[in-house]
């Protein structure tokens, strides 16, 4: 099943080349349809107990020990779910913004597809590598040919940012086979093998930087707000949503089981520690400064990506599970908030701030998603950004009490600059430019109404995520300690 999920997107991509450029996007979106319902019956044959599910092992380079080897278990079924919706997303939001080269906009987006896919499944890292940096390239055209003003900076500055990560990463990977001794790539395999302590902390290091940049971690940041603000808005919905938690999803299965062979784990997870705790802060208090509406929303991400590396270096079963539901979380808030942004542009052609005011009096159904989107990304209780930043708390504060007091600060610089946001732009003085502007369409509901949902269930009933992630993060926290 997991090699049809892969599949399906580049026999839909081979379709479409065929087809007329007027019916790309109706295509497309039904082939990325397909999608959710492969993963909805993965879930429906879903075993909480068994280790790794859905498993397909066949030699690719045998002489190396490369394979074709991909499975998914509570964690990683829960990102690929992700990426499913997020895909769909992605091209029902772009039918009316995209209107120049129809056909290759939508080809970039199926192309993009598995190879986000890919890096949530894959279990050899050479294979992980390949799917890791294929999805550098439609990414980038994304960026290049759909952006805004400032397109080519931003998308040459994006991908030579992920490119040194990416080389990072192979260095890393081949010292780690070479030092393992083990003739094979299976991440499996290679986590548990001996190392020395100072090779296992320079490959550690190596695979931190490739990870580092793309989460982004601060200060490998800079490429973010720029690749955000001048995406166009299906490609920030995919950035926020999928490609910046390849980052994370690295670090927790191929950067932390190295931490405890190396010569000062402690040390390391401190210094990691404290590097999100200043992410935290400082992606809020820059968001605070922000003029520009879609910036801000894209800073926003560098501090709630911060509670997710937190939990994950508290390594404890709280923490690490609050790290992945929160990268769920961060996924449907953040995309949210991008198609918000989108809608309004659509409207406008405009993206400061100040251009906007008293916008929910004219389309109040837009002020109502707008302000779950709002209070989903801040967390307030019965929404699902509560449940995961509760979680990371609770794990960080088990770990050291220091780390949740700086960390909750972050929480309350989250909900100034995001009130501020609504406040100014739903709430302040009516605008006498927005008047007749168009409230949701059904397209428009469409997109975001299911994100909407979504945040509210797991708000209310977390329960089902928490018992798919228990099995994976215990088998994990045990393996660190």
């Amino acid at each position: 099943m997991i090699t049809l999920l892969l599949l399906t997107p580049l026999i839909g991509l081979a379709i479409l080349l065929a087809l007329p450029g007027r019916a790309a996007k109706y295509w497309a979106t039904l082939v990325l349809a397909l999608g959710p319902a492969t993963v909805l019956s993965m879930c429906l044959r879903f075993d909480n107990a068994a280790p790794w599910q859905f498993v397909e092992r066949v030699p690719w380079i045998p002489s190396l020990g490369i394979e074709y080897s991909v499975a998914v278990d509570g964690i990683s079924i829960l990102l690929v779910g992700l990426t499913s919706v997020t895909g769909v997303i992605a091209a029902l939001c772009s039918w009316r913004g995209i209107t120049d080269r129809e056909k290759e906009f939508y080809a970039m987006l199926l192309l993009l597809q598995p190879a986000m896919y890919g890096v949530f499944v894959a279990r050899d890292l050479v294979l992980f590598f390949a799917f890791f940096e294929f999805s550098l390239v439609p990414m980038y055209f994304l960026i290049g040919l759909w952006g805004g003003e400032r397109r080519l900076y931003a998308a040459i500055k994006f991908f030579l940012y992920t490119l040194v990560g990416g080389v990072s990463l192979l260095i890393a990977i081949i010292a780690w086979y070479v030092n393992a001794g083990a003739k094979t790539f299976d991440a499996e395999t290679l986590a548990k093998a001996a190392l020395d302590p100072v090779a296992a902390q320079w490959i550690f290091w190596g695979i931190f930087l490739a990870f580092a940049i793309k989460t982004p971690m601060l200060p490998f940041h800079t490429w973010l707000p720029d690749a955000h603000t001048e995406a166009p808005t299906a490609g920030s919905v995919i950035l926020a949503g999928v490609l910046l938690k390849m980052g994370t999803y690295g670090l927790l299965r191929f950067g932390l089981p190295l931490v405890p062979k190396t010569a000062s784990p402690d040390t390391i997870f401190n210094w990691l520690a404290v590097l999100s705790i200043v992410a935290i802060l400082y992606g809020a208090l820059v968001s605070l400064m922000q003029q520009d509406w879609k910036r801000l929303v894209a800073y926003s991400s560098v501090s709630h990506l911060g509670f997710c590396t937190l939990g994950l270096f508290a390594r404890n079963h709280a923490g690490i599970a609050g790290s992945v539901l929160q990268q769920v979380n961060h996924g449907i808030s953040t995309a949210m908030l991008f198609l918000i942004v989108g809608i309004a542009y659509e409207r406008r052609h405009t993206r400061q701030i100040k251009d906007w005011g008293g916008l929910a009096h004219v389309m109040p159904n837009y002020a109502v998603l707008f302000s779950i989107a709002v209070f989903s990304s801040i967390g307030l209780p019965l929404l699902n950004g509560f449940v995961g930043e509760f979680t990371i708390l609770k794990g960080a504060f088990e770990a050291n009490r220091v780390w949740a007091y700086w960390a909750v600060a972050g929480v309350v610089l989250g909900a100034a600059y995001l009130l501020w946001l609504y406040q100014r732009v739903m709430l302040g003085p009516r605008n006498p430019a927005n008047e007749g502007l168009l409230d949701l369409t059904f397209r428009e509901w469409l997109v975001l109404a299911p994100l909407a949902l979504w945040a509210i269930l797991i708000g209310v009933y977390p329960r089902p995520y928490f018992e798919l992630l228990d099995a994976p993060v215990q088998r994990l926290v045990e393996a660190l300690r």
